[in-house]
C-alpha cells in the first residue's frame, strides 16, 4: 500500500474559515432568490448523511448504479484497458469505487473531496481493501483545476465521477466543471460518469424527500453548517425543506423555506427571509440520451459507451477527452 496524506488546496483565513464557502454564502443570501452552490452540503456530517440518503427506500439512483457497475465489469474492463489511474471527483465514501477497480486492473487511485476528514477515513479503508494498489487522496474542491500528484502524473487517466453529481449543477456550471475535469486529467483520459434519467414526477420527488426525512435532515445542516463555520444565528427550527420537480429545466429543487418571518447574521451581516421565501440549496437534473451526450460534448468529452440498469432509470456513460479541432 502506498497512502500520501493529500494535498489541502482548500483556501483558509487566519480563523480557519474557508474563504470561498463565506464568499459564497454571503453572496447567495444577498440575492433576491436566494441560493447557495451545492457543493457546501458535503462537510463531514453532510457527507455522512447523504450516505444515509442512499440508503433508504425511495432514493434509487445509488442502487441503479451499483447494479450497472457491478454487472458490466468485463464490458467496463474492455472498453477502458487496465493500467490506469483512477481519479474520482468527489469520492464521499468510495462505496461504488471497489466495483470498478476490481473490473478494471488500476494502476493507482486518487479520490478527490473537499471533505477532507471524510476523504482520509474512505481511502484509508479503501487502501485496506486494495493493498496493492497506490492510494492518493487529495483534499480540494474539484470545481477548480486540481494538481495531482507526482506519482502519477506519467499515467493514462481515468475520470470517475458517479452518483449523477453532474446533475446538481446548472448546464454552465457543469460544463465548465467538465472542462475543468479535462484539464485536470489531461490529454488521453477517459471519463466514466452516472447521470440519472428523466422519469415519473412522483418518483423523482419522492427520492428527495424520503418518508423518514433523512434527505431533510441533509438539507438542514447546510443552515446549521453556516451557523457553526460562519457565526450564523439562522434559526433552523424556522426553515422546512422542501422538494419539487421543475419540469421547465429537467431538475428536482431542493428548498430551505421560512415558516415564518425570520431575522438572522452570518459573518457580520445581517439578513431576513419573510415567511414562505427560500433558500435554493440544490438541483438534481436529470437526462436523456441527447442532452447527456450534448452535455459531455460541451464540456470537452466524446461519449463512447452507455450503460443502464434493468429498469432503465439510471446511465453511466464512458466518454474519451474530445481532441482539439480547429474545424468541424
Amino acid at each position: 500500500m502506498a497512502n500520501s496524506q493529500g494535498l489541502a488546496l482548500v483556501d483558509l483565513d487566519e480563523r480557519g474559515i474557508d474563504r470561498a464557502f463565506r464568499a459564497d454564502v454571503l453572496e447567495g443570501l444577498s440575492q433576491k432568490q436566494k441560493a447557495l452552490p451545492a457543493r457546501w452540503l458535503y462537510d463531514d456530517a453532510g457527507s455522512q448523511l447523504f450516505e444515509d440518503i442512499t440508503q433508504v427506500e425511495e432514493y434509487y439512483p445509488t442502487r441503479a448504479e451499483t447494479q450497472i457497475l457491478s454487472d458490466r465489469g468485463e464490458e467496463f474492463a474492455a472498453a477502458i484497458g487496465p493500467g490506469r489511474a483512477v481519479v474520482e471527483f468527489g469520492s464521499g465514501s468510495s462505496v461504488k469505487t471497489p466495483l470498478l477497480l476490481k473490473a478494471i486492473d488500476p494502476a493507482a487511485y486518487v479520490p478527490l473531496d473537499i471533505a477532507g476528514d471524510f476523504l482520509r477515513a474512505a481511502a484509508a479503508d479503501l487502501a485496506e481493501k486494495f493493498p496493492d494498489l497506490p492510494v492518493h487522496p487529495v483534499e480540494a474542491d474539484f470545481m477548480r483545476e486540481v494538481k495531482l500528484p507526482e506519482a502519477v502524473e506519467g499515467m493514462p487517466k481515468l475520470g470517475f465521477f458517479p452518483g449523477s453529481t453532474i446533475g446538481n449543477m446548472v448546464p454552465r456550471t457543469a460544463t465548465d466543471l467538465l472542462r475543468t475535469m479535462r484539464q485536470t486529467l489531461g490529454e488521453g483520459s477517459h471519463l466514466l460518469i452516472g447521470m440519472d434519467l428523466i422519469k415519473d414526477r412522483a418518483v423523482l420527488e419522492a427520492a428527495y424527500d424520503d418518508a423518514k426525512g433523512v434527505t431533510a435532515e441533509f438539507n438542514l445542516n447546510l443552515a446549521r453548517r453556516i451557523n457553526r463555520e460562519l457565526d450564523g444565528t439562522i434559526p433552523v427550527d424556522s426553515l422546512r425543506h422542501l422538494a419539487h420537480w421543475n419540469d421547465d429545466f429537467a431538475r428536482v429543487e431542493m428548498h430551505l423555506e421560512a415558516q415564518e418571518d425570520i431575522a438572522f447574521e452570518v459573518a457580520g451581516q445581517r439578513f431576513e427571509m419573510a415567511k414562505g421565501e427560500t433558500i435554493h440549496t440544490e438541483n438534481s437534473h436529470k437526462f436523456h440520451r441527447r442532452s447527456a451526450n450534448l452535455l459531455l460534448l460541451a464540456g470537452g468529452w466524446t461519449p463512447v459507451r452507455r450503460w443502464l440498469d434493468k429498469e432503465e432509470r439510471f446511465s453511466v456513460v464512458l466518454a474519451e477527452a474530445t481532441v482539439p479541432r480547429s474545424a468541424p
